[in-house]
């Protein structure tokens, strides 16, 4: 029987792998193979420090299966083809993704010769499985939710026994430390499969700040309650099934991986999410360097704004709640597109995923699947409600720290301590209603 060469893309893991586990049932060997493409490689330093990571860390895992990650570098679709000719594959397994880059790798595989064989694994409920009544996918997040709720689920697959490569084949890239990049954010998580169960594992039994409190704590930016482990997803470092599966017993957060799902099946049905608006604006947008540059540095003069932008460059990572006050700041408050912004952070965030962050950012910019077009989130009003006490502020502003509470709220109201402080006055008047 001949191997079978599994391209690993989005989904670098041997827990809940459907491709890789059937191909490892087989019996007929195994090709495991990533293709590092230079292109995607320079989008965003914090994530190939975290996809390395990754990588190494499956390395790891399919050695101690009996096989090892073979790298190459280069275009996927030709480095995948070039290898199965080399190891006499005539299968090319692979898990299914919704993004025109990933159908575009789906149709020059099938140019060369190797029409992939797709399988699920990077969504709960795949792109298209559910559909409303006369058209292809949903646009609005709660009837798919219904929907999505109700569909039926895979099993959840244990790692293969052992995964037998074949003798004789070059490893290619080696999985050098030395190579990775320090990224630009220096409190970055690690990447890789051992992290991401681990950190699932804690957050899923935790007693205090873990998956039974999400519900309660999950707008509250100082408590860090959330689970972090949208970066895990993003890379497939764990399974969204799996994930839902241990998390059961948190249906506010299961919900959060179904929007994830509702923005794959967007994505899916028009790759233009990306780039185009699926609904016009609602004004005009402005051309404004300064703002954009304020917001992007985390020097606007509102407090709960700035904290944010300032997690986003230490950590590559932005509390939820707090996303969306900085994105209705730049899209609703400063009027500048909303491209600006997915673009800025599609550079620092580890879970910079191409259907959620653009579907977010058309979500608080007005111009995606929310009907209620008019949502203006006031960042004061915001971080009086969820950072009442101010802990998520001076855990990121160090020239506010120690001012008194009220001043986190409105610290215009001190501008001789503002400029003692080196803080900025307010780019644009945000006033507390």
């Amino acid at each position: 029987m001949d191997p079978v060469l599994v391209l690993f893309t989005r989904d670098l893991r041997v827990h809940d792998h459907p491709a890789l586990h059937e191909a490892c049932e087989r019996g007929g060997g195994i090709v495991p193979l990533f293709v590092l493409d230079p292109g995607l490689l320079q989008r965003s330093a914090n994530r190939t420090r975290f996809l390395m990571e990754s990588l190494h860390d499956l390395d790891h895992a399919l050695r101690s299966l009996g096989g090892r990650l073979l790298v190459r570098e280069g275009d996927p679709a030709n480095e995948a083809a070039r290898l199965a000719r080399e190891a006499h594959c005539r299968e090319i397994w692979m898990s299914d993704d919704a993004s025109e880059y990933a159908r575009q790798r789906a149709s020059a595989l099938t140019a060369a010769g190797y029409p992939p064989r797709l399988f699920p694994g990077n969504t709960i409920v795949e792109p298209g499985e559910v559909t409303p009544a006369g058209r292809d996918h949903y646009r609005i997040f709660s009837p798919y939710l219904r929907s999505w709720s109700a569909a039926p689920r895979r099993q959840v697959l244990n790692a293969p026994t052992a995964a037998r490569l074949p003798d004789g084949l070059d490893p290619g890239v080696p999985l050098d430390p030395a190579r990775l990049s320090p990224g630009e954010s220096p409190d970055v998580i690690p990447g890789g499969e051992t992290a991401a169960r681990a950190r699932l594992q804690r957050y899923a039994t935790a007693t205090e700040d873990g998956a039974g409190a999400y519900a309660d704590l999950r707008n509250t930016p100082g408590r860090d309650a959330t689970s972090r482990l949208s970066p895990a997803l993003r890379f497939g470092c764990i399974s969204p099934l799996e994930t839902a599966t241990q998390l059961r017993h948190a249906p506010e957060l299961v919900r959060q991986l179904a929007w994830r799902d509702f923005f794959l099946q967007l994505l899916g049905a028009d790759p233009s999410l990306s780039r185009e608006d699926l609904r016009p604006p609602s004004q005009g947008w402005r051309t404004d360097p300064a703002g954009l540059e304020a917001w992007k540095e985390g020097r606007t003069g509102l407090p709960l704004v700035d904290a944010g932008m300032r997690q986003l460059q230490r950590e590559g990572w932005m509390h939820g709640r707090v996303r969306m006050a900085v994105g209705s700041l730049l899209t609703r408050r400063l009027e500048i597109d909303w491209r600006e912004g997915r673009a800025h952070f599609d550079r620092l965030l580890l879970d910079g995923d191409v259907a959620s962050n653009a579907g977010n950012w058309q979500w608080v910019a007005g111009t995606g699947t929310d009907p209620r077009r008019g949502r203006v989130l006031n960042p004061v009003r915001q971080a009086r409600r969820f950072d009442p006490d101010g802990s998520y502020v001076r855990r990121y502003v160090s020239e506010l720290a120690d001012v008194p509470i009220p001043l986190l709220f409105a610290p215009w109201r001190a501008p001789d301590l503002l400029r003692e402080r080196g803080y900025p006055s307010p780019i644009v008047e945000v006033l507390d209603r």
